[in-house]
């Protein structure tokens, strides 16, 4: 979606609001296409006294797999994301400003990389979740396997000493 933001630039008090949604269908994450709905992206950009700031809501449904057990997975995701916007850098390096060089701004890509940035780098089915036994395969968060707990060869002997004890 492009938005016009001269008038937004030129006039302190104005904003402009924008609704939309983004098909990230085609998107892949990890060997999967999680985004089996529209991205919804919802906000503003306004002028407060001379600063531009553009502010953003995106809600969205992950559909993929847990990192540690494998289950299928469906989670909901609300982001906000924040920028201020400036036509003109003084100092280069500065990484909270976002610099426009065409007032006639598109903000898909924006919003996209700031989701693939925002999400977690593992995506679990729960915060508790115990995994697959690295013997058996067997999902621990369904019960315990009957698979010998081996101690590292290295801590053999603490063992040992718990087992004298």
């Amino acid at each position: 979606m492009f938005i016009e933001l001269e008038p937004v630039f030129n006039n302190i008090g104005e904003q402009k609001l924008f609704n939309f949604n983004i098909d990230l269908s085609g998107e892949e994450v990890d060997g999967v296409f999680p985004f089996k709905t529209p991205v919804v992206v919802a906000g503003v950009v306004k002028n407060s006294s001379g600063i531009v700031t553009l502010e953003t809501d995106v809600n969205f449904r992950y559909e993929g797999f847990c990192d540690r057990c494998a289950e299928e997975i469906a989670k909901d995701f609300c982001f906000k994301f924040d920028h201020t916007l400036v036509l003109s850098l003084n100092n280069e390096e500065n990484d909270d400003l976002m610099l426009i060089e065409d007032l006639h701004f598109e903000l898909d890509p924006l919003v996209i990389e700031d989701i693939f940035l925002s999400l977690p780098t593992k995506i679990l089915c729960s915060e508790d979740c115990a995994g697959l036994c690295l013997k058996c395969g067997k999902n621990l968060n369904h019960g315990v396997c009957d698979c010998k707990k081996e101690v590292d060869p290295r801590l053999a002997i603490l063992q040992q000493l718990l087992e004298d004890n």
